[in-house]
């Protein structure tokens, strides 16, 4: 292939790569504009991010697949003229059904893109261009989150939410017709598709999406009635069928015999929590900002970065220390650091902003390669390099499935917690409690730990959205103590993972395990 070609085809890969990342972030900053647009209950905003994270999960398996079945270079083009449509789709939705089944599309296609540019890497490049190949990767992965929140709250504040997904057309045209000029390689397989197991893949999709809309849905009915046991019913028959199947199919759509090897179900588990922490925690965020702060876009993108810039200068630290210090240290440090910042995050008030929120957001964004690369080679280094592929795959898939349960909990837990809250502050309120009026944000002078005469009509209107926000924020607080509980108890899992190999050397020896570390932080970077 042709030099010129083979890097315009490749940094066009990339392109679409940092689309797709772009999409998860650049929405977070606008949840709370597209709620107010389409008239959504704020419970209902997950919806937008987990039908985008459900849909990764499902694409993740396949991407192999296709790709064999029709080259890479025209399931490139394909998942992006997907994506592409479907962002626009998206820009003309205008009512809530609509605007998740596009959505479920566009997760589905960039699904796709994030691992196959890094498959590129090794199927395009020659070895002594795979290093800068893979560090190109990953600049564009990880400068996609850092922006990310800012460029949403930008085109909504400025001009609408719409323009979010308008953003994606140019870059996506272009895509499009640069890989398919230049990317040449490999032949077509088209009996892959006969390998494919459909019966497993509508079981798991369907599983996903029922369980998707028990978790969000059942709340709201206190998990009562026809509706919620027959949602529950189809839950379990169809996650037992997709499990049944895929552990009796020669080529399953999910080896889920891959967990009989514990050091890789237990980096799995850390990726599974990893994903509550990392979407969990953009979702809360700026949902808390526009919701108890009642910020704009554009502020709530500005305050979101934090955590991105944080990331983005802690990651050259991160990949040195990952060739040099022990997995599982790395692990607890980075897990620890994350958790710590969740914690810090749980004692938020409705008055917290900027400089209340800065450490918290700095400590996860400093967490978050420290999490990722050893986790992940905690987890691939039980496996051949024929089989890594796969496992990295099924590996990714559960830090996706992870964020969208993670983020259907909370969704749960704002519904079912914030009344209470506020039940609970009102009556403080009424006995007088100044420690109430401060969280609500009353003048404290007005409480001398004396009943107060009952609330009129119009002391309740003014009061009334106070006591909401705090409330609000009170269950939010739950939400992140909930996941900062969750990452101190995966702390638990690190001395039960088997020693891994010993940290490899700086530079020049052992190519092939340091073209095999390059993908795994390219393949990292790339999911985010």
């Amino acid at each position: 292939m042709n030099a010129v070609r083979l890097w315009v085809g490749f940094l066009a890969m990339c392109l679409g790569l940092f689309m797709a990342v772009l999409d998860i972030q650049v929405v977070a900053s606008a949840l709370t504009a597209i709620g107010a647009s389409l008239h959504l209950a704020p419970e209902r905003l997950g919806w937008i991010q987990t039908g985008y994270l459900m849909a990764e999960v499902i694409a993740i398996p396949l991407t192999g697949l296709l790709t064999r079945a029709v080259t890479l270079r025209w399931m490139f083009a394909a998942a992006t003229a997907g994506f592409t449509l479907a962002s626009l789709g998206c820009a003309l939705s205008t009512t809530f059904p609509m605007l998740i089944a596009l959505r479920v599309v566009q997760g589905f296609c960039g699904g796709m893109l994030i691992p196959a540019v890094f498959t590129s890497v090794f199927v395009m490049m020659p070895e002594n261009r795979r290093v800068l190949a893979t560090t190109l990767a990953g600049v564009f992965a990880v400068i996609a989150p850092t922006v990310g929140p800012f460029v949403g709250g930008f085109f909504t504040e400025h001009f609408s939410w719409h323009w979010i997904f308008l953003i994606n057309l140019a870059p996506g045209v272009a895509v499009c017709v640069a890989v398919a000029l230049c990317v040449r390689l490999g032949e077509a397989d088209r009996s892959a598709l006969r390998r494919i197991d459909y019966g497993t893949l509508v079981l798991a999709s369907v599983f996903l999406a029922t369980l998707q809309l028990l978790l969000n849905e059942a709340p709201s009915r206190d998990w009562r009635g026809a509706y919620v046991f027959s949602v529950a019913a189809v839950v379990v028959l169809a996650g037992a069928g997709a499990v049944w199947r895929a552990l009796g199919h020669a080529s399953p759509f999910i080896d889920l015999r891959r967990f009989r090897r514990r050091a890789f179900s237990l980096g799995c588990t850390l990726s599974f929590v990893l994903g509550m922490g990392l979407y969990g925690s953009v979702y809360m965020l700026a949902l808390f900002l526009g919701l108890v702060r009642g910020h704009g876009p554009l502020v709530i993108g500005e305050i979101m970065m934090v955590s991105g810039a944080a990331q983005l200068a802690m990651s050259p630290l991160a990949a040195w220390a990952e060739t040099r210090v022990d997995s599982r240290w790395l692990a607890a440090v980075g897990f620890a650091l994350f958790g710590a910042g969740l914690w810090l995050n749980g004692y938020a008030t409705a008055q917290s902003d900027f400089w209340a929120l800065f450490w918290p957001q700095v400590l996860r964004g400093l967490a978050v390669m420290f999490c990722l690369l050893p986790a992940t080679r905690l987890a691939l280094d039980c496996w051949p390099q024929a089989e890594i592929a796969d496992a990295s795959g099924l590996f990714n898939l559960m830090r996706n499935l992870g964020g969208a349960i993670g983020i259907a909990l909370i969704d749960t837990l704002l519904q079912t917690r914030t009344e209470g809250h506020g039940s609970a502050l009102v009556a403080r309120l009424q006995a007088g409690d100044p420690d109430a009026a401060r969280l609500v944000g009353l003048p404290v002078e007005m409480f001398r730990h004396q009943a107060m005469a009952p609330i009129d009509a119009g002391v309740s209107q003014m009061i009334e959205p106070l006591v909401r926000r705090a409330a609000l924020a009170q269950s939010f607080n739950e939400g992140w103590l909930l996941l900062a509980a969750l990452f101190g108890l995966s702390l638990l899992l690190l001395p039960l993972i088997p020693r891994a190999a010993s940290p490899r050397p700086p530079a020049g020896q052992l190519g092939a395990d340091k073209s095999r570390d390059a993908r795994g932080r390219g393949r990292l970077a790339g999911r985010f």
